[in-house]
């Protein structure tokens, strides 16, 4: 049908519509800043459908999608303001000020619109700094201080990693040489895909980048390859690939400080609130041994409960030694970018040895991508979404700074005791733990689950007895692996349920039996492996 035009919508923005005369189901979704594609997946989720008649088909979705979306847009702005201005309808308790009272309201405002997304999140962020400039709720110097601070120049400096791993071609190497030594089964290509996003997670926050550039279109071609397509041959292979690389791809996520752009917001939470210093190392080594668990356990299971139609795949590990066949050797920009990923990761992991800043070890590695050309300016200048990160992160970490230093978090702590009067610690944490875990229900992002909930819970956790470390190391890791349970956890669920291959149906009750297996993984292998650890 090619491209309806329509000024005027939000980027991003959906609809669903179905087309009743002329037994056409078609879906709407927004291809650029002022175009509609017309796309032929009924399996893809939008924000509002409609069930419409079309005399004059083009004109009506034109007229009606633009008149939900700004609808939409609108009720959402509202919902952002009208948070605000019920904060500061409270009165203001005693030893807290009128300016730190604002800003708890402008912060407020800015966790419900990176939930609700009225617009883009970099766009939700500005608007909440510029505020806190514009009433001089603080500093114009203190407002913008968060774009100073080392660990979101550390995010930064990551993605324009990720984009080296995309250009030079490094990241589809890997995946080959991983389903040419595993990939003569189902199971094994699954392992084998895992293990690439796995690796690549070591040192790439952007699991979009991996597991949406790197992974998925090697799976889908790998599906395809054995006509497993959307629809009744969906679970001859693709089904189980795509749905396998994504539970396990959460689980990647939460193993390293730089699995998520996330992790380094709850880093930070964590040591302004709780004082625990999660490093690089410190992480990864927490959460090494359940993820090696999950990782090897999570395959096998859905291989079991959602077995694909083909078992066998001997043509996939044939497949690849053509592919890198056709790749050839590593070339020289490919080298330097396997000698940086070395560097990078290495220095990150060793900084009790030598001490050098986490954001200073990730400008080293861009200042060698840069002076040997694998990294253009161009390329730095436009990672666009290297760019977004840095203006909602920057913002973030700075209000969140100056919320922590304002004696409203400690204020919310000393009320929030209260309510676990009585408990034991245990308990407190085990029934919060799963609240805050089966609360991502409502969330579409691990960054706003985190934004909205990390550090109240944190604080209510301590309050109630629980050891600061393991209450950080629960939360931080259930962060990321909530994310297993809608097909809108987190930035890669749209990309592998929007490919078709697996019904809403399937993700949510597969999705709800894998969070089981997952919460009893890192609960008794968590706790055993930290207490042999002496971390409790």
């Amino acid at each position: 049908m090619g491209d309806l035009q329509s000024p005027a919508l939000p980027l991003g923005y959906g609809a669903a519509l179905y087309v009743e005369r002329n037994l056409v189901r078609t879906h709407v979704v927004l291809k650029s800043i002022c175009a509609f594609r017309i796309l032929p997946n009924p399996g893809f989720l939008f924000r509002t459908p409609h069930r419409i008649e079309i005399p004059h088909r083009a004109f009506r979705i034109r007229v009606i999608a633009v008149y939900s979306a700004r609808m939409s847009t609108l009720t959402r702005w509202l919902a952002v303001a009208g948070s605000a201005l019920v904060v500061l309808a409270l009165p203001v308790p005693s030893g807290i000020s009128a300016e730190s009272w604002r800003l708890l309201a402008i912060f407020t405002a800015t966790i419900v619109g990176s939930i609700l997304r009225p617009g883009p999140a970099g766009a939700v962020v500005f608007l909440g700094v510029s505020t806190i400039a514009i009433t001089n709720t603080l500093p114009t110097a203190r407002a913008l201080s968060g774009y100073a601070d080392p660990i979101v120049w550390l995010v930064l400096c990551a993605f324009f990693l990720a984009r080296g791993v995309l250009k030079t071609g490094l990241g589809r190497r890997i995946a080959f040489l991983f389903i040419r030594a595993l990939g003569r089964s189902s199971l094994g290509l699954a392992y084998a895909l895992v293990s690439t996003d796995t690796l690549l997670a070591a040192f790439l926050p952007s699991n979009s980048a991996r597991a949406g550039g790197v992974v998925f279109p090697v799976a889908r071609s790998l599906a395809e390859a054995y006509d497993s397509q959307p629809g009744p041959s969906a679970r001859r292979l693709g089904a189980y690939l795509l749905f396998t690389i994504y539970q396990c791809d959460v689980v990647a996520c939460a193993t390293f400080l730089t699995g998520q752009v996330s992790n380094v917001l709850v880093a930070k939470f964590a040591k302004d609130i709780a004082a625990v210093d999660l490093t690089y190392s410190r992480w990864f080594l927490g959460a090494s041994v359940p993820a090696l668990i999950s990782l090897a356990f999570i395959p096998w299971l859905l291989f079991k409960i959602y077995p694909p139609g083909i078992t066998h795949t001997p043509d996939a590990s044939r497949l690849a030694r053509e592919e890198l066949a056709r790749i050839g050797p590593m070339g020289r920009e490919e080298k330097i970018m396997l000698a940086v990923f070395a560097l990078v990761a290495g220095l990150w992991m060793t900084t009790a040895l030598h001490h050098i800043n986490y954001a200073a070890v990730a400008l080293l590695g861009i200042g060698v991508l840069l002076l040997s050309g694998v990294l253009s300016w161009d390329d730095v200048t436009g990672e666009r979404p290297a760019w977004d990160v840095f203006i909602w992160y920057g913002g973030l970490v700075g209000m969140a700074d100056a919320l922590s230093k304002s004696g409203v978090t400690s204020r919310f702590a000393q009320s929030s005791a209260a309510m676990t009067a009585g408990w034991t610690w245990g308990a407190a944490l085990a029934v919060l733990l799963l609240i805050y875990f089966y609360a991502h229900y409502g969330f579409a992002s691990i960054t706003a689950h985190v934004t909205a909930m990390f550090t109240p819970f944190l604080l209510v956790v301590v309050a109630a007895g629980a050891p600061p470390l393991m209450a950080v190391l629960f939360l931080a890791y259930f962060s990321n692996l909530s994310a297993s349970l809608t097909h809108y956890g987190t930035t890669t669920a749209p990309i592998y349920f929007g490919a078709g291959y697996i019904t809403q149906r399937d993700w949510w009750r597969l999705g709800l039996l894998v969070s089981f297996a997952t919460i009893a993984i890192w609960t008794v292998a968590g706790l055993g492996w930290w207490k042999l650890l002496g971390w409790w």
